[in-house]
């Protein structure tokens, strides 16, 4: 989630951007997510923007 440049971190709130949450971080330790889990809010942003992205992101990190 560190790596978009496109999608905000944070909880959807409802609006019309694209968010990305990592609930586990969020939560703390106690937290019953998985440590691997990423929720999207997908907005109205272009989707192939999104998807070029998050694919940049996760290539960073895998």
């Amino acid at each position: 989630a560190a790596h978009v440049r496109l999608w905000r971190r944070a909880t959807s709130f409802g609006g019309v951007e694209s968010l990305i949450e990592h609930r586990a971080s969020i939560e703390g330790e106690d937290s019953p997510c998985p440590e691997d889990l990423l929720r999207l809010s997908v907005g109205l942003e272009d989707p192939e923007d999104l998807y070029r992205d998050l694919l940049q992101a996760l290539t960073g990190v895998i």
